[in-house]
């Protein structure tokens, strides 16, 4: 297991300070520096792990469900192929997610948000990393990883899926692979893409589009896809004009 290491970095409040000493008195200038400041940490935490996968999912399913099972499995799997498993850091999945890649003798990172709350990272987090903002953290979840998978999860599970669906449909991202793990909660959303979106009349996504994801429940499907999936570049530039 993988000593807990986590990266020393600036906190909120001194992020803030030194932006106010930096622009004082210019409230845009000062949050665009903290923005800035988050993303390039948030960047340089993900550089040190150059081959991962992200595991999304429900903070809310227990240690006693299955899935939550199956996800320990899968993440273990994962990390003894030599990949790091990134998670949000809390409970539920992600700490299945999480105990996992630590059984798997692997990376086991956490990104966690700060909320006016307590946001406790799951004991099974070896590397961890916090964020103010939602968006900048959501940059950090998927920044270059091999592959993202889905675990049945709510409101935000979905819409980091839908971000990276978009992503790979409009060709922001490479065609990495985006899993839908747990076909018995993905499959009504597949029906539901084909029977809402495809309808004559609406037709709002093509056929293709249904390429863009993998549904499935087998562990060795998904292991062969990551590591059948080329590492990533840590930054793409695509528009550069000759």
């Amino acid at each position: 297991m993988n000593e807990n290491k986590k990266t020393e970095r600036k906190n909120l409040d001194e992020i803030t300070n030194v932006c106010l000493a930096a622009y004082p008195g210019d409230i845009p200038s000062t949050r665009m520096c903290i923005i800035q400041e988050e993303f390039k940490q948030g960047f340089e935490f993900m550089k040190q792990y150059p081959k991962s996968v992200t595991i999304f999912g429900s903070a809310r399913l227990s240690p006693e469900t299955d899935m939550y099972k199956r996800v320990t499995l899968l993440a273990e799997k994962i990390a003894m192929a030599g990949y790091a498993v990134v998670t949000g850091g809390g409970h539920g999945i992600m700490a299945a997610a999480n105990k996992g890649a630590n059984l798997g003798g692997g990376h086991s990172l956490g990104i966690n948000i700060e909320l006016p709350y307590e946001q406790v990272i799951n004991e099974y987090v070896t590397d961890s990393i916090s964020f103010h903002h939602f968006f900048s953290r959501k940059v950090a979840l998927s920044y270059s990883a091999e592959a993202y998978i889905y675990c049945p999860g709510g409101f935000g599970t979905l819409d980091e899926m839908f971000e990276i669906l978009t992503l790979k449909q409009t060709g922001k991202i490479p065609p990495v692979p985006l899993i839908l793990f747990g076909t018995e909660f993905w499959k009504p959303f597949d029906e539901l893409f084909r029977k809402v979106l495809l309808v004559p009349g609406h037709e709002t996504i093509e056929p293709k589009d249904l390429d863009l994801y993998t549904i499935t429940d087998s562990e060795d499907e998904v292991i062969d896809m990551i590591t059948s999936t080329p590492v990533r570049e840590e930054i793409v530039v695509d528009h550069a004009k000759k």
